[in-house]
C-alpha cells in the first residue's frame, strides 16, 4: 500500500510538472498573439496614412519646371506629407476633445490653424 501511495505522489508531482510546464507555454503563446495584434494595429494605422506614390509624382510633374523626379525625393515628399497631416490632426482633435465632442469639424482645424504658430501658412486656406 504504500508504493501505491508513492507512486500516486509521483504521479501527482509529474502532472504539476506538466501544467507548469504547459501554463508558460500559454503564458509565451498569449505574448506572442498580444505581439502579433500589437503589430497587426501598427500596420494598419501606417496603412491609413500612405499615400499614392505614384499620384504624388504626378503631382510633382505637375510643375513645368520639374522633367524628372527621383523615387527617393516622392518617397520624402510623401512622408512629410503624411506627418504633416498627422500633426494637423492631432493638434485639430485637441480643439475638438475641448468641446467634448468625438468628430473633429472644420471648425477645430480652423482653431488649430488660428492658435498654432507654425500653422499661420493655413489661414484662409479653409475658406
Amino acid at each position: 500500500m504504500a508504493n501505491f501511495e508513492n507512486e500516486g505522489a509521483a504521479s501527482d508531482k509529474e502532472l504539476n510538472e506538466s501544467n507548469i510546464s504547459t501554463g508558460g507555454e500559454t503564458s509565451q503563446d498569449c505574448q506572442e498573439e498580444i505581439e502579433s495584434i500589437v503589430r497587426t494595429d501598427e500596420e494598419q494605422r501606417e496603412k491609413l496614412v500612405k499615400l499614392p506614390l505614384g499620384r504624388i509624382k504626378t503631382i510633382i510633374k505637375m510643375d513645368p519646371e520639374v522633367s524628372m523626379v527621383n523615387q527617393e525625393a516622392v518617397f520624402l515628399i510623401a512622408k512629410s506629407t503624411e506627418l504633416f497631416i498627422d500633426s494637423l490632426a492631432k493638434e485639430s482633435y485637441k480643439y475638438t476633445a475641448q468641446m467634448n465632442k468625438k468628430t473633429v469639424q472644420k471648425r477645430d482645424v480652423e482653431s488649430a490653424v488660428d492658435n498654432i504658430d507654425a500653422l499661420v501658412f493655413l489661414e484662409g486656406m479653409l475658406d
